[in-house]
């Protein structure tokens, strides 16, 4: 005999918390790469070579933005990569660990991630407000709905368990 189906009002929080823990997993991917390449820019041949690249590149419509990179790479100096790649290591294991724990359904993992995003918030609202950026505007928007939906599905779930215990006197 094939299992019952799942009811209704169970698939569309499933489906939510796997695309959630989805671009999780992409985030992690994201992070991971931006690590990979500081540890290897911290090398200063890397970091030259880098530097000597996007001096010789001709961008047309682009070269006051490729100075500008370049001096600000010049400034940061191949020392500081090492530390953006631990603060990129270190937010693709936070990020990870929300996007596996969502996927395998995981009760923790609603409230973990709802505490990691939530705790950014404030900082991502500053920063549009202070320089607005359509990118930055979205991914606030996208955030606080990740929070009131997960915190909405976390109760739900949180007041199904206490429902289906027995009760004892």
């Amino acid at each position: 005999p094939a299992p019952a189906p799942a009811p209704a009002a169970t698939q569309p929080r499933h489906a939510g918390l796997r695309v959630i823990a989805v671009y999780e997993i992409i985030k992690t991917a994201c992070l991971l790469l931006v690590a990979m390449a500081a540890f290897h820019l911290d090398h200063q041949q890397s970091f030259e070579q880098l530097v000597h690249w996007l001096e010789h590149l001709s961008l047309t419509d682009s070269n006051g933005l490729r100075w500008k990179l370049v001096g600000l790479l010049q400034d940061f100096g191949p020392s500081r990569f090492v530390a953006v790649g631990a603060v990129a290591l270190g937010y693709a294991v936070l990020f990870g660990i929300e996007g596996i724990g969502l996927w395998l359904g995981k009760y923790w993992a609603e409230w973990f991630t709802v505490i990691a995003t939530g705790s950014l918030i404030p900082l991502e609202l500053y920063e549009t407000l202070h320089r607005f950026g359509w990118l930055k505007l979205a991914t606030l928007v996208g955030n606080v709905a990740i929070v009131v939906y997960l915190v909405r599905i976390a109760l739900q779930t949180r007041a199904a368990r206490r429902a289906s215990r027995p009760h004892t006197s």
